[in-house]
């Protein structure tokens, strides 16, 4: 199904970006990526205009078009109490600007029918303490994916995957690490290149301007102090 297509990935040297290159490489697609760590397309930061403008100009010059789109490099994570205004604009442009600028950048190319599938985070709509630049980044990549979808439509849809807990490290994890869960275990890269595929498919040709989490249900679960086992504790002031 995705034989011949031509994939861009940013972010796919490692982790669920590779998962992703992975799994798209196995039904016969040409995989084109980018990222900071070594590889055989491409090394570059997305976080800088000058290098989405090189890389996407590599990509049209080698292959003339692009079927899919995965804007996957992460962003900075820094806290409110840590976080400098460069190290926040830094955040924004690897999650935000990048995936604006290299759609806008490819556009002429994308085929009819193309895809673009924006990796968003359950942080998006929850958090924990001091994460700000990276929920930030990330819920403006939720919003920018529909703006996206109504804007480009018909002749390509967009859509948002937010992952939750998706480890990649290849750790076992069990006990309340996994029971916690709904669905009853953490997340595998898997989960997201799947969803991912399928997106980019025919067989969701009616889907576009949606976010779809997978987390194992994390973010259905209600949580109260005392309530099913669950409790917090609370530092002594002073």
């Amino acid at each position: 199904m995705q034989r011949g297509k031509i994939v861009v990935i940013t972010g796919g040297a490692r982790g669920i970006g590779a998962e992703i290159a992975r799994r798209f490489s196995q039904e016969g697609a040409t995989v084109c990526i980018i990222d900071r760590e070594a590889n055989d397309s491409f090394v570059g930061d997305v976080g800088h205009k000058e290098t989405i403008e090189r890389f996407g100009a590599r990509v049209i010059k080698d292959h003339g078009h692009v079927d899919v789109l995965v804007n996957n490099a992460p962003p900075l994570m820094r806290g409110i109490s840590t976080c400098s205004y460069e190290e926040f604009q830094t955040a924004l442009a690897v999650g935000v600007s990048a995936p604006f600028y290299l759609t806008q950048c490819l556009l002429p190319h994308f085929s009819e029918g193309a895809s673009i599938i924006n990796i968003t985070s359950t942080r998006q709509a929850m958090s924990q303490r001091e994460g700000e630049s990276y929920a930030a980044a990330k819920g403006a990549l939720a919003s920018l994916t529909h703006a996206l979808a109504v804007s480009l439509g018909p002749r390509i849809r967009v859509n948002a995957i937010a992952p939750g807990w998706i480890d990649t490290t290849g750790a076992t994890w069990q006990g309340v690490d996994s029971a916690q869960h709904p669905a009853g275990r953490v997340g595998r890269p898997s989960d997201i290149a799947e969803m991912v595929l399928f997106l980019s498919s025919e067989r969701a040709s009616f889907i576009t301007g949606e976010t779809i989490t997978i987390d194992g249900g994390m973010s259905r679960l209600m949580v109260y102090h005392s309530d099913g086992g669950w409790s917090l504790t609370v530092p002594e002031e002073g």
